[in-house]
């Protein structure tokens, strides 16, 4: 399976504000729904199931430093759910991400921070037409508030460009059944 880097999708919720942001990236991948029953709780169960181990211990990393700069580090689990215990509900909060929006076959979630606010969206690109294959792509927004969302952002865009395929990755093959 090929995850590749692509364009921003036309398609997302968050397409009409993306001139707004400082960065935006997306990674799209091929999905093999013959049975058609994917939706977006399978999708972000997908999701918040998949970041490799590698990225857990990046991010535990991450919040010991931020947690010195007063910023959010996601660990507070008191108002998170479990991913087996969501609905995708907007307003609901699902570990770090509060969820923003939700339409038939995306979810746009994210966090809203005295640096930066980021949004990632999943859509999920069902065939039509005479277009046979569906697509699941992650795209990923980021405001900056000042210099420390750019100074944040710095060090952690590369590993988030190595990150999102591998998770991609991860969500299509379990979608997938495999």
């Amino acid at each position: 399976m090929k995850i590749k880097k692509t364009e921003f999708p036309e398609g997302s919720v968050l397409s009409t504000e993306k001139i707004i942001f400082d960065y935006t990236d997306s990674f799209k991948g091929e999905v093999l729904d013959t049975e058609g029953n994917i939706g977006t709780t399978e999708i972000g169960r997908a999701f918040f199931t998949s970041t490799p181990q590698w990225g857990k211990k990046m991010f535990a990393f991450r919040n010991s430093i931020v947690k010195m700069f007063g910023l959010k580090t996601g660990t507070d689990h008191s108002m998170a759910q479990a991913p087996d215990d969501f609905k995708l509900e907007v307003g609901e909060k699902v570990g770090i991400f509060k969820i923003f929006d939700k339409t038939d076959n995306e979810i746009i979630m994210g966090e809203n921070d005295k640096h930066l606010d980021f949004r990632v969206s999943i859509l999920y690109d069902k065939a039509q037409g005479s277009r046979k294959t569906n697509f699941l792509t992650i795209s990923t927004t980021v405001k900056y508030h000042n210099w420390m969302g750019i100074l944040y952002f710095l060090p952690v865009r590369p590993f988030h460009q190595l990150i999102v395929p591998a998770m991609l990755k991860k969500m299509i093959g379990k979608l997938e059944g495999k």
